[in-house]
């Protein structure tokens, strides 16, 4: 999936202004066909799904039933704008550990929202000023790092979360990625939280290597080392990653959408930002791979697939070997555009959002790692217009 020229939004210097403002209160509005979100006790789960419109971006909130289908509740605005075409990263949408806290990018207007989560329920925190085109978010402990996608400035930079989810600008956090030209698919911690990686989806033959992943140091108060160690990727077009607690990884590989040509590669995560490659761009034979997860008990991988309309299984190793079960563990139609993939809290369940056809499909994961429909739910979401970002407990 192309990656399209950004405008720059006029509307920044307007931003930086309420950038930092906090509005405590407004809570979503209830889907008038499905009624008013339920109390947390009374959910298997909840998901959430971002719009990504251009004017009045929006997350869709989803009750989960402890079968794992989802029914549609209701939506809140983020008070922010999306960009109207798919982001193009992984975690756009990112829910704190302990499920309290839901934090959405706003590409079209450079900010980051904050809610407050109970069950269903979104209140409205805070809306802060992230850099320029804000696309992807990782969590951890009390940091929070953001990914700027801009052509006119690629890089990261830290926030510190208070125990009450809002967000304070980490001073001097400000790095730039180590090609201008890189078009970032995901930012992720290391499980201990001393690395930050970013995903490279362009090719830059000016440096070696020219398929790269970018590593940056982690420092104990919380920033950066100043420049991110290049490191070469097996395969082309690296566009999302995931992490195993055991600092083994995975890294889909699009192969600019060639047919049939997506990828996944595992590697090891060492000391010294050393990424040692365990299995190489293992093909499933499907067209335009880009999203990815792992399965809490470490098990087994899936990734969406958005020129197919499918997604893949693999099996994951102890060793961080990775081996293909199923090219098409579950097909969704050409049309249905694949997108961004999230797990339940449990991994009993896993989640699709279908930029297509404005939908999030629904899975029971088997044992073996084999996936079962629970159907697709529709509405609240735009059709073919960009949606972008989900998040699952």
């Amino acid at each position: 999936m192309a990656t399209g020229l950004r405008k720059l939004g006029a509307v920044v210097l307007s931003l930086i202004a309420v950038g930092s403002m906090i509005t405590i209160g407004q809570t979503q509005e209830s889907d008038a066909t499905t009624g008013v979100a339920s109390r947390a006790g009374s959910l298997g789960g909840a998901a959430f799904a971002m719009t990504n419109e251009t004017e009045d971006n929006r997350i869709i909130t989803y009750r989960r039933a402890t079968n794992g289908a989802l029914n549609r509740v209701g939506s809140i605005s983020t008070r922010g704008n999306g960009i109207g075409t798919d982001l193009d990263t992984q975690s756009g949408l990112e829910l704190s550990r302990d499920h309290r806290f839901l934090y959405a990018v706003n590409a079209g207007s450079d900010d980051v929202t904050v809610f407050s989560v109970h069950g269903t329920k979104l209140t409205f925190l805070q809306r802060v000023f992230a850099g320029d085109q804000p696309n992807s978010l990782t969590i951890h402990r009390n940091l929070l790092y953001v990914l700027n996608g801009s052509v006119a400035g690629n890089g990261i930079r830290g926030f510190r979360r208070a125990s009450n989810g809002t967000l304070t600008p980490l001073r001097g956090s400000v790095r730039l990625l180590s090609s201008p030209i890189a078009v970032p698919g995901e930012v992720q911690f290391s499980p201990g939280g001393r690395v930050l990686l970013v995903t490279q989806k362009t090719t830059n033959v000016l440096l070696r290597p020219p398929n790269a992943i970018d590593a940056f140091r982690v420092k104990s108060n919380g920033l950066t080392r100043a420049t991110p160690k290049r490191i070469a990727s097996h395969g082309l077009r690296p566009f999302s990653l995931a992490f195993r607690k055991d600092r083994k990884l995975v890294v889909v590989e699009a192969f600019n959408a060639a047919l049939g040509s997506s990828a996944l590669s595992s590697y090891q995560l060492g000391p010294r930002r050393r990424l040692s490659v365990i299995s190489g761009s293992v093909p499933n034979h499907q067209t335009d791979g880009c999203w990815v997860v792992i399965t809490k008990d470490g098990r087994y991988v899936f990734t969406a697939n958005f020129g197919s309309g499918t997604i893949s299984s693999y099996r994951f190793s102890s060793t961080g070997k990775v081996r293909l079960i199923d090219g098409k563990a579950a097909s969704l139609g050409a049309l249905s555009q694949p997108v961004d993939l999230t797990l339940s809290a449990d991994s009993r369940f896993l989640h699709l959002l279908l930029r297509g056809t404005g939908g999030v499909a629904s899975f029971r994961i088997g044992e073996n790692g084999s996936l079962r429909s629970l159907g697709v739910v529709t509405g609240g979401l735009p059709v073919a217009d960009g949606a972008s970002g989900l998040a699952a407990f």
